[in-house]
């Protein structure tokens, strides 16, 4: 059994900041950004893409895009034994599939995008397929999320109780010691 400690609640907490940044990005882009291109010309449409995917490749970014996957897996692995580690799990799996779908279809749209010159051909060949695989990943991305917020309340509802027990603030059952109001 995994005990509760800092260490464990902080990595848990971290991959939650790091998918609600990623699911953002994709949130952002399904919501906004392809929708604003989606009103230029062909030339405009594919030099803007060009330019979000050279700097979107970053630092910064890569940091969150792939923190948010191994912050998940360690935090299963820290909460394995613990009744809610599900949820951790569930939030990895849907990650991982949406990380899967960047690897699988949006990154070589991006590079096919690259390297097409002819921007009416390029545009057909990208627009609807990266718009929709953006959209699987934003909702995946967004269900790891949800799982990774219910696991960090579950996980501070134990650690909470465990030291209201351990200080005497809390009955046996939970509720004020005897004597109390």
């Amino acid at each position: 059994m995994t005990r509760n400690n800092r260490s464990t609640g902080f990595v848990l907490g971290a991959a939650t900041v790091a998918m609600g940044l990623i699911a953002g990005v994709y949130y952002i882009f399904a919501c906004c950004v392809m929708p604003a291109l989606a009103r230029s010309d062909d030339r405009v449409y594919v030099e803007v893409m060009r330019d979000i995917d050279d700097v979107i490749q970053n630092p910064v970014f890569f940091l969150g895009f792939a923190g948010a996957l191994l912050l998940t897996a360690v935090s299963s692995w820290q909460l394995r034994g613990q009744p809610y580690r599900w949820w951790v799990w569930a939030a990895l799996a849907a990650y991982a599939l949406g990380f899967l779908t960047t690897v699988a279809f949006n990154i070589p749209l991006n590079n096919d995008l690259q390297n097409m010159t002819d921007p009416t051909a390029a545009r057909d060949h990208f627009e609807t397929p990266w718009v929709a695989w953006n959209v699987v990943r934003a909702v995946l991305s967004t269900v790891a999320l949800g799982c990774l917020a219910r696991a960090l309340v579950l996980y501070g509802r134990v650690t909470t109780g465990a030291s209201q027990r351990r200080s005497g603030t809390v009955g046996p059952s939970g509720g004020t010691p005897s004597g109390g109001v």
